[in-house]
């Protein structure tokens, strides 16, 4: 067998591209050998960047390698700080665990076995032979990290943790205030961009060189993918902002004159909604022709409190109309919706006539757009502004409508047609904007 030392030598001295190449021609035993040698195989965006920063921002599409990044990173940190303590921040204690613990690529999965820590889940911790420890916790917990410190600090997804009182950067300052420990404490956060809070203020200081941001596409990880995987992406998401988002990577800007920006959808979310909807409408706006774009079927409730809630989006592509009458049936089913509220100016009666054939046993209300849509958007836009709307997860279909509503030109989001908006218009419309708009306590 070769000398191993002087051919890693060697072959961390190649371009990236003849690198590769010549680890395909290792030996089996070799190729064991070199299997655990992140900076080997790594990408050269999923290595840190050099200096003395304090935060690393890996912002990339889904499947771009992140996860790996970040556990390899860790795992370099405690080979060099013996008595390293480090802090995994997850969105919660159970996605910290699943996926930056014992995940395909979580620490475990990457420590070799002669140097794997032992996981004690009873006390949140990892602890390495050399003496170094890494202690979960959950963002959703900020005053957890009031008073522990640490040398560094790897958190996942941090787009996606819970902003509710500002529960994030709570949890993110909470976090700083106790990087302490050591010449230069350094935070790396992975994590799929959205436009929330937190993103914005990491990348806004980006300027400053206190914070390096890295950005990738899920593409650059292709070779590690399958390829129905990507095949299918593509043709899903293809010149969608969903797209651009989820798997190029780009933190998406808002569009100047549009009713709604994705920060203030990002600050209506409420997975964990604690007001029970005590009146459901399900908003339809039924496609002109079974060659139309989609029907817009969106469930809506409002609760004791007055707050309007967006429970689900239930919209199809290009249906025929049984079909889209049989969704809204199963929607109002599933819901136990109260009424359905449908567009009629291009079907007349026709709509009700499809939705009764359905069997839909609820009042069915018709509607009739006698504004334009952005006449008809905006008194329902005034309510988020005024934070009386909560969106109860996160429908990326709808959402790039509602952006795409602009103040008095209409629309200029994907699409023909904003079907999935204006369905929750006519939900929200009717629930909140009516006569009779206060909820009523339902004899079950």
């Amino acid at each position: 067998m070769r000398d191993l030392n002087a051919l890693l030598a060697w072959l961390l001295k190649l371009e990236e591209e003849k690198r590769l190449a010549e680890l395909a021609r290792l030996s089996r035993s070799e190729r064991e050998e070199f299997r655990y040698h992140w900076h080997l195989w790594a990408r050269t965006n999923q290595i840190a960047p050099p200096g003395e920063w304090r935060t690393w921002l890996v912002s990339a599409g889904r499947g771009f390698g992140k996860t790996r990044a970040g556990a390899e990173w860790v795992r370099e940190k405690v080979r060099h700080t013996p008595d390293a303590r480090i802090a995994l921040v997850g969105a919660s204690l159970a996605e910290a665990r699943s996926v930056m613990v014992e995940g395909e690529s979580g620490l475990l999965a990457c420590c070799p076995p002669h140097n794997a820590p032992l996981f004690e889940p009873s006390l949140r911790r990892l602890v390495w032979p050399n003496g170094a420890m890494a202690f979960l916790y959950s963002a959703a917990e900020p005053e957890a990290l009031r008073g522990p410190q640490h040398h560094y600090a790897w958190c996942d997804e941090i787009a996606k943790w819970d902003n509710a009182s500002e529960r994030a950067t709570r949890a993110w300052d909470n976090l700083a205030l106790g990087m302490r420990l050591g010449e230069t404490p350094q935070t790396l956060a992975t994590t799929t961009p959205r436009v929330v809070a937190l993103m914005r203020r990491l990348c806004a200081e980006e300027a400053g060189g206190d914070v390096i941001v890295t950005r990738g596409a899920t593409y650059e990880n292709a070779q590690n993918l399958p390829p129905r995987f990507l095949r299918d992406m593509k043709q899903q998401f293809a010149r969608t902002s969903l797209g651009r988002q989820e798997l190029d990577g780009v933190l998406l800007e808002d569009m100047d004159g549009a009713l709604w920006s994705r920060a203030l959808l990002e600050s209506c979310r409420d997975e964990a909604l604690g007001d029970p909807p005590l009146r459901i409408v399900i908003g339809v706006d039924p496609p002109a022709s079974d060659r139309g774009d989609e029907c817009g079927i969106v469930v809506c409730g409002l609760g004791a409190s007055g707050m309007g809630q967006v429970l689900a989006d239930a919209s199809i592509a290009r249906p025929r109309p049984e079909r889209w009458a049989r969704a809204v049936a199963d929607a109002a089913a599933a819901w136990n919706a109260d009424r359905v509220v449908a567009e009629a100016n291009q079907g007349g009666q026709m709509v009700e006539s499809v939705l009764r054939a359905a069997d839909i046993a609820l009042p069915v209300k018709l509607v009739h757009a006698s504004r334009g849509k952005a006449a008809r958007a905006e008194p329902v836009a005034a309510l988020y502004e005024a934070g009386r709307v909560r969106h109860t997860a996160l429908f990326a279909r709808l959402e790039d409508q509602l952006c795409g509503m602009m103040t008095g030109c209409g629309y200029e989001g994907p699409g023909r047609s904003p079907d999935r908006a204006d369905a929750l218009i006519w939900a929200l419309s009717e629930l909140m904007l009516g006569k009779a708009n206060r909820p009523r306590v339902r004899q079950i």
